[in-house]
């Protein structure tokens, strides 16, 4: 029989793993696997705060993984992928920052998932490596507001929807909640004022419907807008929106801090501007973006307050910023999408830059850049591990990079 056996760490998937490596489902630093197999709980396992958890993934909810886990646990877990991800690539950064957790009840964005069943209808995240939804009656991660909309969607779909699967985007903008429902036809002036009636009973800032060829606004009595910064932006359909509040304004509060005195600061895969619109102003910023409607939105709203921002449209995958462009800025700042931004980092590494702020929402990949940028001459001054994704297996880190 073999011997009892302490967590040490929670792996990448959210299994506990012991010292000689044994991945055990719902283990968490301070359990012991006892000679039978099963778990003697420790301190920092806890009572998951939401009914549809289960360790066992494809049982329940696949929203969270990691429910299971107290704060200390949890905040370990974001460290350790970080670090792991850095020391992978034989990186040493001279300055680990405290980890940031975004609370709970603090998501602003998510897509649920609904579909018709009888005279009813399901709505909510599906199972982990599974098709099947669970309807959602709690969630301790998303704000109370768009919670609280879950119920009435779920009669919308119960009434207008067929027997395909209904998405549906949920986002807190400016006005209010911003909802894009794909899925639905409704058909005719009794659904479409049905629709109307729903967007104006509970408030809703925009309601949008996707027939297949993209959202179409049905319901918008003020512009749709998101904040960054001190400015008011457009916010078109789908746009990339931070998940939270509270780990946007941690990530913006690094990127000032890393940047601080540069005078003009290149924002690359800027999206509608939340880094650019924090850091414009004694700076100048050029911000560039290949996605069009962002591109616009964030150009449009420095034009009309007259903010030292400007808007570049420019696929930075293809046609990434040249060593001699990239020179000329006292400082950059990248926040790729999680495949990275390989191509850009090798100009940047051939560039005379020498100062580099670089967000990232995928470890992995930052860390394959962080070391095309180690082997250019660059050190890792700073690096923040966060956790925007609370209770989730997703990781996020902010990085500060200089060189002579």
């Amino acid at each position: 029989m073999s011997e009892a056996e302490p967590i040490r760490r929670i792996a990448a998937r959210g299994d506990g793993v012991t010292a000689s490596g044994r991945h055990v489902t719902g283990g968490v630093p301070g359990d012991v696997v006892l000679p039978d197999g099963t778990l003697d709980a420790g301190p920092q396992h806890v009572e998951p705060p939401c009914r549809h958890f289960a360790v066992a993934q494809d049982e329940g909810c696949g929203g969270c993984q990691l429910q299971h886990a107290g704060e200390d646990a949890l905040r370990q877990f974001v460290t350790d992928r970080v670090l792991h991800a850095a020391h992978g690539q034989s990186i040493e950064p001279q300055d680990v920052l405290p980890t940031h957790l975004s609370p709970p009840a603090t998501r602003r964005r998510a897509t649920l998932h609904g579909l018709r069943k009888g005279k009813g209808a399901v709505l909510g995240f599906r199972e982990a490596r599974s098709h099947r939804i669970v309807d959602l009656r709690e969630c301790p991660v998303l704000l109370p507001e768009l919670a609280a909309l879950v119920p009435p969607l779920r009669q919308l779909i119960a009434a207008y929807a067929d027997r395909q699967t209904v998405d549906v985007e949920v986002t807190m903008i400016d006005q209010g909640i911003d909802c894009t429902i794909k899925g639905i036809e409704a058909e005719g002036l009794a659904a479409t004022e049905a629709l109307l009636d729903f967007a104006r009973d509970y408030g809703l800032a925009r309601l949008s419907l996707d027939r297949g060829y993209g959202a179409e606004t049905q319901w918008e009595p003020q512009p749709a807008t998101v904040t960054l910064g001190p400015v008011p932006v457009g916010f078109p359909h789908g746009s990339f929106l931070q998940p939270t509040q509270d780990g946007e304004n941690a990530l913006v509060e690094d990127a000032k801090a890393y940047l601080q005195g540069a005078n003009t600061i290149a924002d690359l895969f800027s999206g509608l501007g939340t880094f650019a619109f924090a850091l414009a102003g004694p700076a100048k910023v050029l911000a560039v973006e290949a996605a069009r409607d962002a591109h616009l939105a964030c150009k449009s709203a420095a034009n009309a307050r007259g903010l030292p921002v400007q808007a570049m449209h420019r696929d930075l995958f293809r046609n990434p910023l040249q060593p001699d462009e990239a020179s000329r800025f006292g400082a950059l700042l990248l926040d790729p999408p999680r495949a990275g931004a390989r191509e850009q980092i090798a100009q940047i590494a051939a560039s005379e830059a020498s100062r580099a702020a670089y967000i990232s929402c995928n470890p992995a990949s930052w860390a394959k850049d962080a070391r095309t940028l180690v082997d250019a001459g660059f050190r890792l001054e700073k690096l923040r591990p966060v956790g925007q994704f609370r209770w989730s297996t997703h990781v996020e880190l902010t990085s500060y990079f200089t060189r002579d």
